[in-house]
């Protein structure tokens, strides 16, 4: 039986994906086999010796330690993409209230509390409502920095509304680009995005070749009068460069997902307290999602969407299957061949691949493997984790 332990509140559609007869699910369980998990914070000291990959039910994983836990074998697993409808539609949200004094005008009519006569309040309304005009969306250009699953229905979603849209992401992948509507132009660079758009929102993974990129060379080529939506990570964006930008006029208005101090009752500022995949549909399908990664995992050796190892599904040919990971160097996978033919154990199908410094193998083999030739392989120089499925 399998051992999930759990931390946050995870939602019931994704808890109900572990079948009860193989898995125990639960809060307080000792020694997991994996964890499920949303905000926890967590540290080596969560790593005990049957964990074998953490999932996070969100993309973003800057909880997780993961360059420690990949050095122990550990698999990390998130969801790109299950929250990217909550977040497109809290991108909508931003660009209407940036581009419109909502939030203005709102606050100003719950301002009006000695105000008792409706007549008055109407008459005082209809002449003070021009205070709060704002412009419409369409025809207006939308440079959208970041093109995956976020990225590419934030683009769809600006065509949809006549707006003209342009897109930056050094990154892009093949998968990220047959997503993408061909009306989108393509930027060579953060500089020319910024020049030509009226609204630029960033979706782009907090990396160390991310953080800071909206910086204060960036905001200097800035379309004066430019609005930036930033409802990605807060160390994305350059707080600091954004306040001056606003101070000077060069940019009129920063719409966020993540208050910080010196943005608190500026009026060309909007914070919201990080709502982007707050709802319950994002909860739902993040948890889903995680759950069938972690499942797959455990039953089959398979990874997808994991941040610090190689995508990897191979299809059951037999009942026995081995899994190891290894340190990416020379000669791993023939040493550990070499020993299950020592064995006289066929292998019928595999499938190796690497990421950075990590490798990961799957071996479907004609014979149960033993406990003595897992420690074999496991004594091989190299080697961080192995198992039998």
């Amino acid at each position: 039986m399998f051992k999930v332990k759990t931390h946050n509140s995870i939602s019931i559609l994704g808890l109900n994906r572990f079948p009860r007869e193989s898995y125990e699910v639960g809060g307080d369980i000792a020694h997991p086999d994996a964890i499920m998990l949303r905000s926890y914070k967590m540290s080596m000291d969560d790593v005990v010796d049957t964990l074998l990959a953490v999932g996070r039910a969100g993309a973003g994983v800057n909880n997780i330690p993961v360059n420690d836990y990949t050095e122990k074998g550990i698999v990390v697993f998130n969801t790109p993409g299950a929250n990217a409808n909550a977040v497109k539609e809290l991108v909508l949200t931003g660009l209407l209230l940036g581009s419109r004094g909502i939030v203005q005008g709102v606050q100003y009519v719950e301002s009006l509390t000695e105000e008792k006569d409706a007549a008055a309040m109407g008459k005082l309304l209809e002449a003070e409502k021009k205070r709060f005009k704002g412009t419409e969306v369409t025809g207006k250009t939308l440079g959208v920095v970041g093109l995956g699953a976020i990225g590419s229905l934030v683009a769809s979603m600006a065509l949809d509304l006549g707006m003209k849209v342009v897109g930056f992401d050094p990154a892009l992948s093949i998968e990220a680009a047959w997503r993408l509507p061909n009306r989108v132009e393509k930027m060579e660079n953060l500089h020319s995005l910024f020049a030509k758009s009226d609204f630029v929102t960033i979706h782009v993974p907090a990396l160390d070749s991310t953080r800071g990129m909206v910086n204060a060379d960036v905001l200097a080529s800035a379309k004066s009068g430019l609005k930036l939506l930033n409802f990605a990570r807060d160390e994305i964006v350059d707080v600091a460069s954004v306040v001056k930008a606003l101070d000077d006029k060069k940019i009129s208005a920063y719409i966020s997902d993540f208050p910080r101090p010196e943005l608190i009752g500026r009026s060309d500022c909007i914070s919201m307290p990080h709502l982007g995949a707050s709802t319950a549909e994002a909860e739902d399908n993040c948890a889903i999602m995680a759950a069938d990664q972690l499942i797959d995992f455990l039953e089959n050796g398979n990874i997808k969407n994991s941040v610090n190892f190689p995508a990897l599904t191979l299809e059951r040919s037999t009942g026995h299957r081995i899994t190891f990971s290894n340190n990416n160097v020379p000669k791993m996978l023939g040493n550990v061949l070499s020993i299950l033919a020592d064995e006289n154990i066929n292998v019928i199908d595999m499938l190796n691949k690497s990421r950075g410094d990590v490798a990961y193998n799957i071996l479907d083999v004609d014979v149960q493997p033993t406990q003595e030739l897992l420690e074999k392989i496991a004594a091989v120089n190299g080697v961080i984790r192995v198992r039998a499925l």
